[in-house]
């Protein structure tokens, strides 16, 4: 395989399944990624490419799989769209390698670069929260919405990616899977996920947003017998950060109920995030009238 090297001196391979690649974007686990030209169309993806060398890496074969059999069945603006699916096996059915092609979406993941404004963030939320709603639609749940997965775009567009964690609603997981600082108590407890599930998801990544610190979670309290005291314990982003209007602190903790049941729709949270986004809006104008006046 002919390696090439990047403007920030990583080695990549020259192609990949006839994909001209272009540069290294990143790495996540098991997998590389790329941007990369199709040589009949000229059109520019991403791809995810994984290598297996040991048994473990088949299984992040599997998440490629399961991916793109969720994201091809769904077509949303919030959603990266996925073009292909390949798998490279040996004469004796063996798989060697996989990659994933996706849509490149310019922009940087909210860990990078979370917006400042309240206005903009409620506005995020918004677009995250019709993602999610369209991805509960057609009978899947995101399972690991946090910072890093959700692309802000410099026109404000948002894309929510990696659906490597997506599922049917109501699948009950075999172990625990999810990002502990994000992940919902029943996915802890590896209970039926719910799009309620997304909506914990949405609630602990918009805390951090707001506030820049993680929201204690089951699975980094340890699991403990107490759990259900959860609600009480956290401060809400309002106490940590003062800015944070007192509606949109309630909504968020709203989100992160440790009872499913007690959580808001997704529709319901899009809803309340837009009237706060205009409330935000309106004010952001009327004071700015006041200035030059």
């Amino acid at each position: 395989m002919t390696l090439v090297q990047s403007t920030n001196g990583a080695k990549f391979p020259k192609s990949i399944f006839n994909y001209e690649v272009l540069d290294y974007i990143g790495q996540g686990a098991g997998s590389f990624l790329y941007a990369v030209t199709d040589p009949k169309t000229n059109q520019i993806y991403a791809l995810k490419h994984v290598p297996v060398k040991t048994e473990k890496d088949e299984r992040y074969v599997e998440q490629l799989e399961a991916e793109f059999e969720v994201g091809k069945s769904i077509s949303d603006v919030g959603l990266r769209r996925y073009v292909e699916l390949k798998v490279h096996r040996n004469l004796l059915r063996k798989v060697q390698e996989a990659v994933l092609v996706l849509e490149l979406f310019d922009g940087n993941p909210l860990e990078a670069a979370p917006p400042q404004r309240m206005n903009e963030i409620a506005g995020c939320f918004v677009q995250v929260g019709k993602a999610l709603a369209s991805l509960h639609q057609a009978g899947y749940v995101h399972c690991d919405l946090k910072p890093n997965n959700i692309m802000l775009g410099s026109d404000g567009q948002v894309k929510v990616i990696d659906l490597g964690q997506a599922c049917k609603i109501n699948t009950v997981k075999k172990r625990i899977q999810g990002t502990p600082d994000y992940i919902a108590p029943e996915q802890v407890k590896c209970e039926p996920v719910t799009p309620r599930t997304d909506v914990y998801n949405l609630g602990a990544t918009l805390y951090w947003v707001l506030t820049g610190k993680n929201l204690p979670t089951l699975y980094t309290l340890k699991r403990s017998d107490n759990s259900f005291l959860v609600d009480i314990r956290i401060d809400s982003p309002r106490d940590l950060n003062p800015k944070v209007p007192e509606s949109l602190s309630n909504l968020v903790m709203e989100c992160v109920r440790v009872n499913p049941t007690k959580r808001p729709e997704m529709t319901d949270v899009v809803r309340k995030l837009e009237i706060i986004q205009f409330r935000l809006e309106g004010a952001a104008k009327a004071a700015g009238a006041l200035m030059h006046a």
